[in-house]
């Protein structure tokens, strides 16, 4: 989510660039990037099979090509922090749907921690000018925000971080790069300037691939519900990212926020076993029963000793 953060000044300049053949090769480098790593690093990659080209297809769709779109599209009719917001409400979702897809219940802990991390990021991004195309538009970026978390549930048991991230990028891939063909035209990647290849060389890395592994070990190791919180740090991180970049200092309702949603991270990841549940197994598990993260186990309590009776 740092990561994510700080790339929003870096992503301002390909405004000029063509956007569908910009994100094509962010993607196709990235999936480069994590065929490479995995290859050395000896995971396994498994070619989807039924069901499970639905969900990786969705999660391009869905969470790459739209969301992409939706904020190209957004910010013409509305400002940044409109868009900001929208995303900063998906924890919430997360903590409500997540552990259905995880075959647990809501958790009302969860639930407010959420909602806590939302409002503070709420306050960090401010609420912005807009009008009815932007919300439409603001929507659609909150959508493909959670169905980027969501529709990874289902396969990130078989698949895995990098498995997930390995299809959702090529099949991004391809989707942007019929795209610009048909919007742009093939010579569209010979009026990207030296700016734009470097920009586009940092959002594939840290980004994409980088920091969709991340994330996706995130949503396996604690859950949808407690990961979503994590999205709270993004605004944060561009807000911070921005004064080193030489900005201007946060205003106080941005430190406020910023308490917030730090005090909405505390109780989200206090101790205790109840927020932190999930039944996304790792691939090599093959239990039926369902997974919970090694931090939340609890220690396993020693044997009760029946009393013997004394002649």
């Amino acid at each position: 989510m740092v990561c994510v953060g700080g790339s929003v000044a870096v992503s301002s300049v390909l405004a000029g660039a063509p956007v569908y053949t910009a994100e094509g090769v962010r993607y196709g480098f990235a999936c480069l990037l994590l065929v490479a790593l995995a290859r050395i690093t000896g995971r396994r990659l498994t070619w989807p099979r039924g069901t499970e080209w639905l969900w990786l297809s969705g999660i391009a769709v869905t969470g790459l090509v739209v969301f992409n779109l939706a904020l190209v599209e957004g910010s013409r009719h509305a400002e940044p922090a409109v868009l900001g917001v929208a995303v900063a409400c998906v924890p919430a979702v997360l903590a409500l749907v997540g552990p259905l897809l995880e075959g647990t219940r809501p958790r009302t802990g969860a639930v407010a921690a959420a909602l806590v991390v939302t409002c503070g990021a709420g306050l960090v991004q401010g609420l912005g000018r807009t009008d009815a195309i932007g919300v439409a538009w603001a929507v659609a970026v909150f959508g493909c925000e959670a169905a980027f978390t969501l529709l990874a549930i289902p396969v990130l048991g078989r698949h895995g971080p990098w498995g997930v991230s390995v299809h959702a990028t090529w099949l991004a891939t391809v989707m942007f790069a019929a795209l610009g063909i048909i919007h742009e035209g093939p010579a569209a990647i010979t009026k990207m300037t030296r700016p734009d290849w470097l920009a586009v060389g940092y959002l594939a890395v840290a980004v994409t691939a980088v920091a969709f592994v991340l994330w996706y070990s995130s949503v396996r190791r604690l859950g949808a519900s407690r990961a979503g919180l994590l999205t709270g740090i993004a605004p944060v991180a561009a807000a911070v990212s921005g004064v080193l970049l030489g900005g201007p200092t946060p205003r106080p309702l941005v430190w406020a926020g910023i308490a917030v949603a730090a005090a909405g991270l505390a109780l989200g990841f206090r101790k205790g076993r109840a927020l932190c549940i999930s039944s996304t197994r790792p691939p090599s598990g093959r239990s039926s029963r369902p997974w919970s993260p090694a931090c939340c186990t609890p220690k396993a309590s020693p044997p009760t000793r029946r009393p013997t009776r004394t002649a």
